[in-house]
């Protein structure tokens, strides 16, 4: 191996006819076992036959294989930390027509040096976000909506449900003759695409009229027209104003701060009392801000280790050829691999960055850590569907079925390295913390952008 400079090398790999004659004989042979010719029992097909028929072919396969195997042998034997593939520069100097003995020259290109030594002396920031009164009665009320029952309102509020029957008008607001007739409709004014439209409806009581332009409320989907008008959807293109008669009015009321609520958002006999209650809605609001701290500390562990690292020397010509060699999408070409590399290079240095402190760390990834993420994405799903309470059963029989996905296990087994990783830093480096207000938190990324 012949190091260009500190990130570009050249390995040479020579192969006399001798290293590869016996192993070019023995496959020709049994090409004759498998194949026999006409007038020949197999294995007693002479070896010029053989040789004249199949020799080039299993020659330029056993001396590929051969160099291949000394070239990745050479890099593993030496710990030779490479970026893409080698690449082979001297293919036009290659004939396996006159040769008999073979050199092939390969380009690599190597990771760069990273002096960075990942201890108390690194200093990192981490923001724990206070829980305040805002958060806890926003979270509250959500809950208190989220249980309640639907009961009969004196007027429309934001959230309600509006019963009526409607009717189809001309445009000087008279009833159509034979136009279209709902008996009965149910409109939910806070889902309407249009301002203007769901305005009409607010403080609007049993008995009103209300003259609307349902297209208008959905901005002219057949498919929500259809279902407001009880029509099929071909008969659904209608852009006339229609009157509601309101019938009824459903409004949530929101559940009290009772047992039965209490069991509903925590389980059975999980608080007590409404002390008790707040006090876990605190914990269960902290431990959702815990993840948006522990996200904030990543970005500002990138932030500290690149600045510690600096400026990082790449193989950008090799790595800018490879790209274009490889790329069978034509995703990159000469034309736009500058351009392309430049959007690419950050992700890359963050990568190798990254790989460093997996290694000097000892990061480690078991059955349990993929267990672990594989139990946090069950939960975060059953969350979705209003279930934030199911048995640890059920959650581990779930996240193994999610573990046993091949198409999900190696999002997960990346997201363990990625948890592990930031999990050994954070023990490792000196950690500042700081508590603040939400506000301030936000602000944080607002600034960055």
């Amino acid at each position: 191996m012949e190091k260009v400079d500190n990130v570009n090398g050249i390995i040479t790999v020579s192969l006399a006819e001798t290293d590869y004659q016996g192993k070019v004989k023995k496959e020709l042979k049994q090409i004759g076992m498998r194949y026999p010719e006409k007038g020949f029992r197999p294995g007693h097909v002479p070896a010029g036959l053989l040789q004249k028929k199949y020799g080039k072919e299993v020659l330029v396969e056993v001396v590929n294989r051969e160099i291949y195997d000394a070239l990745m042998n050479h890099i593993r034997d030496n710990k030779l930390n490479v970026l893409g593939e080698p690449m082979i520069a001297n293919a036009d100097e290659v004939d396996f027509d006159t040769q008999k003995d073979f050199t092939f020259k390969f380009e690599l290109g190597f990771a760069p040096e990273i002096n960075l030594t990942i201890d108390k002396s690194v200093k990192v920031p981490y923001y724990n976000i206070e829980v305040d009164d805002n958060m806890v009665n926003e979270n509250d009320h959500q809950l208190r909506k989220s249980f309640g029952k639907q009961v009969n309102g004196d007027e429309v509020v934001e959230d309600a449900l509006v019963k009526g029957s409607m009717v189809e008008l001309n445009e000087d607001g008279s009833v159509k003759e034979g136009g279209i007739t709902v008996e009965s409709t149910v409109l939910s004014p806070k889902y309407f695409k249009n301002d203007e439209q769901k305005a009409l409806f607010a403080g609007k009581k049993v008995g009103d009229e209300i003259v609307f332009n349902p297209s208008a409320t959905c901005g002219g989907n057949v498919t929500e027209l259809a279902a407001m008008l009880n029509v099929d959807k071909d008969q659904a293109n209608v852009e006339s104003n229609f009157k509601l008669t309101v019938k009824e009015i459903l409004v949530v009321k929101e559940a009290e701060h009772d047992q039965e609520f209490f069991d509903a958002v925590f389980g059975k006999d999980a608080v007590k009392n409404e002390e008790e209650y707040i006090a876990k809605l605190k914990e269960q609001i902290a431990m959702r801000l815990k993840a948006d701290s522990n996200y904030r500390f990543t970005v500002d562990t990138e932030k500290v280790l690149r600045e510690i690292v600096g400026e990082l020397e790449l193989p950008e010509t090799f790595l800018k050829k490879w790209l274009v060699k490889q790329d069978k999408e034509g995703k990159h070409t000469p034309e736009n691999i500058d351009e392309n590399f430049a959007k690419m290079r950050p992700d890359l240095v963050w990568q190798l960055i990254k790989e460093h402190a997996v290694k000097q760390l000892e990061v480690k990834v078991e059955d349990a850590d993929l267990m672990n993420v594989a139990s946090m994405l069950a939960r975060q799903q059953f969350a979705q569907y209003g279930m934030s309470n199911m048995p640890e059963d059920v959650i581990a029989k779930y996240a193994k079925e999610i573990l046993d996905n091949e198409q999900y296990r190696q999002s997960i087994v990346e997201r363990a390295v990625e948890d592990k990783l930031y999990g050994k830093i954070h023990e490792a480096v000196n950690v500042e913390e700081k508590t603040v207000p939400v506000a301030e938190f936000n602000a944080l990324f607002t600034s960055e952008k």
